[in-house]
């Protein structure tokens, strides 16, 4: 915790989960013939807050800190401008003859509307890439956007706040932020607004009654705390010597690498590494990749990076950040095979996923191998080889996001994009020893992926952490108007809890012991040390009703919805590829035809998956009934290919006992490695060498991403 002293007393703040939060700071309220000077007449205090913001900005930026920009203004139309301040607006026109309001055309285009000049942020405290800007309607930054969920996103608890106008925006959303629970300290220095007088009320305000709303400070104190916080990183200076491939410690972490970045070592020094690395794994697991960009390209690519980044201190999240995605992503003039040769295709645009990326400075090394059109839990199910996991030879990678888990698994890439229908994600993660996280459904664009089952698909992330992870999510997590899944409705907020003993209690419920009683005892054993850890990190175990969970993981392949994995396919496709498909794929395929499922007990699981998904909310409820997380095994046991070869329908089955209901339920989940197990404890023989990893998975309510990320990584942290 870092300490500023501060009004009614020093305010105490976690860096990590403290964002800046600049208000208003646009060309309309600061700059001559804007909107305020029309309003409201002098700019010389509302200017003179310029210069101090930007110190606080710059400071925020050289130690890594986020960063949030708002912005008002409304839509061309003002059709999400309130009639309420169109009326008073054109009321006080009405008494000051000649006085332009919102929407009317000003020297810096029409005022206050997006788009124009004027509602575009002065040129001292543009945004750069990686800080988010939210543009809002209203007064407060917290109505009609998506503050509360971008905070969230990343792990926020404390806002320190500036900008203008004082008694305006700058109030509202100080106000809105504290009854959502974020603790939050103005800076008077950095905030004015056009009378004195009002901004002294509101300061004093927001810090009387032992800090009723908040707390105040003055911007010198917090800028020398913020110093000492970046030296203890040794983040970037002028006099900082540059990184070489000699001393960099080959992590590929995001934060290690934004770090080694900011002092001096070139991306194009990465990817020879990385590929140095996909080289030399070749030799020990061939069937990893489908498609392995050239180093050449991605050389080409890191170099353009340099050269569209010179500023090392404003760098892109994701800048020389090397990733790979799943074999049924598109990516524009690459053969998309998703494992299954007679349905490539090469398409001309890109997965949105995909793009978003990119545009956020990662490097794309490949395209990796998967279970055969995305089904399977084992990852044994591809032309392309078997990829092992990379803990032991002997054992199952898990599929179908095989080749995107041991890449990351194996510190080939920082991420990978893969898929998770009915476990994809989670299961392959856990077999390597890597967190693999499903978002709610629709959060995420789908849009450019081959689908599975259609309506119940979602992009996962494979990363090394819970940190990394929520990152990725954070930067792709856009709304797709192509997707008909994407999410467009918005639940009930939850508050944040940033201080006292609450900020570290959560709730939390696991399965029954005779659900349990599949697991292999080593791994009933892990999970027993985990829901102890659960304990020890300030959680509290309620009972659950898990009937209802295990019914809707029952309704992905023992009802109807199965059938849609053939729906997205043309009516005859079954009978001109059967002879090319994978036996095990096509075993599959051929018992969908032979069930003949009917629309009368499709819909039937359509009401019982809607039935099932109320009691889910009502398991995850707002309230003191409810459970914060659902903590699983994510998979029952880890099998050998060998046994799977055996009995690959058998194998699969049991793999998704904890995975299938997610999907079907529209929870968000992260698997979370939670230690190792002996193989001679899990194969029940002395004699076995070697360990596997083991992992839970925290399932999360609908739209409870961030709450949920947040739980996983605090596990994962203590479980280090």
């Amino acid at each position: 915790m870092l300490t500023v002293d501060a009004k009614p007393y020093p305010f105490a703040f976690p860096p990590t989960q403290t964002a800046l939060l600049i208000i208003d700071m646009q060309r309309d309220f600061l700059l001559p013939n804007g909107f305020g000077e029309i309003q409201a007449g002098s700019l010389q205090a509302v200017q003179a807050s310029i210069a101090p913001t930007k110190k606080l900005l710059d400071k925020f930026r050289q130690a890594n800190l986020p960063i949030f920009h708002t912005r008002e203004g409304h839509k061309p139309d003002l059709s999400d401008c309130p009639s309420n301040k169109l009326i008073r607006q054109k009321g006080f026109r009405d008494k000051i003859q000649g006085l332009k309001v919102i929407g009317d055309k000003g020297e810096m285009g029409r005022l206050l509307v997006r788009g124009a000049i004027g509602h575009d942020f002065v040129d001292e405290l543009r945004a750069v890439p990686g800080e988010v800007v939210v543009d809002k309607p209203g007064r407060g930054a917290f109505f009609n956007t998506k503050l509360m969920d971008r905070l969230k996103a990343k792990a926020i608890t404390h806002l320190i706040i500036c900008g203008v106008t004082t008694e305006c925006c700058f109030d509202t959303t100080f106000r809105e932020a504290n009854d959502r629970g974020f603790e939050c300290c103005g800076v008077e220095d950095a905030t004015a607004g056009y009378k004195d007088e009002f901004k002294l009320s509101v300061l004093d305000m927001i810090h009387w009654s032992e800090g009723l709303f908040g707390f105040v400070a003055s911007l010198q104190p917090l800028l020398e705390t913020l110093e000492s916080f970046t030296r203890s990183l040794a983040f970037v200076g002028d006099n900082t010597s540059a990184q070489t491939a000699a001393n960099f410690d080959g992590v590929l972490s995001i934060p290690s690498l934004q770090k080694a970045y900011r002092t001096g070592l070139s991306p194009v020094t990465v990817i020879e590494i990385v590929f140095d690395r996909v080289q030399r794994y070749k030799k020990v697991d061939p069937a990893v990749w489908i498609h392995l960009e050239t180093e050449a390209s991605a050389l080409e690519r890191a170099r353009k990076l340099l050269s569209d980044w010179p500023d090392r201190s404003r760098l892109p999240p994701l800048f020389g950040v090397p990733f790979s995605v799943k074999d049924s992503f598109d990516i524009a003039g690459l053969p998309t095979t998703t494992a299954c040769p007679p349905l490539t295709r090469v398409p001309s645009k890109s997965a949105l996923a995909y793009d978003l990326l990119l545009e956020q400075g990662a490097i794309f090394i490949g395209k990796t191998n998967l279970d055969q059109l995305a089904t399977g839990l084992t990852g044994c199910r591809s032309p392309f080889g078997i990829p092992r996991s990379m803990l032991h030879h002997d054992y199952i990678s898990g599929g179908s996001s095989s080749g995107s888990c041991v890449s990351v698994g194996a510190g080939l890439v920082t991420f990978s994009l893969g898929t998770d229908t009915a476990g994809s994600g989670r299961i392959p993660a856990a077999f390597n020893g890597v967190v693999g996280y499903k978002p709610t459904r629709g959060l995420i664009s789908a849009q450019g992926v081959t689908p599975a089952c259609l309506s119940l698909d979602c992009v996962a992330i494979i990363a090394g952490n819970v940190s990394d992870a929520r990152t990725v999510w954070d930067l792709c997590a856009k709304y797709d108007e192509e997707d008909p899944y994407a999410k467009v409705t918005v639940p009930i907020q939850r508050h944040i809890n940033s201080t006292g003993p609450q900020a570290k209690i959560f709730t939390f419920g696991i399965p029954p012991l005779e659900a349990l009683a599949i697991c292999n005892p080593a791994y009933r054993r892990k999970f027993d040390e985990s829901v102890q850890s659960l304990h020890a990190m300030g959680g509290i175990l309620r009972p659950i009703d898990w009937s209802f969970f295990e019914k809707a993981g029952k309704l992905l392949y023992e009802g109807s919805f199965v059938s849609e994995r053939l729906a997205s396919l043309p009516d005859d496709w079954l009978e001109k590829n059967r002879d090319h498909l994978h036996p095990v794929i096509r075993d599959i395929f051929e018992n969908v035809v032979t069930r003949e499922s009917t629309a009368i007990q499709a819909y039937r699981d359509l009401q019982a998956k809607a039935f099932y998904t109320r009691k889910a909310e009502k398991t995850f409820a707002y309230d003191a009934s409810g459970i914060d997380v659902l903590v699983v095994p994510t998979a029952p046991t880890h099998w050998t290919v060998e046994e799977v070869l055996a009995d690959p329908m058998a194998t699969n089955s049991v793999l998704g006992e904890f995975s299938h209901f997610g999907n079907v339920l529209d929870l968000c989940a992260v698997a979370v490695p939670a230690g190792t197990c002996p193989v001679s404890e899990l194969q029940g023989k002395p004699d076995a060498e070697g360990v596997l990893p083991f992992s839970v998975t925290f399932l999360g309510g609908s739209m409870m991403d961030g709450e949920t990320l947040e739980i996983a990584r605090r596990f994962e942290e203590h479980m280090s």
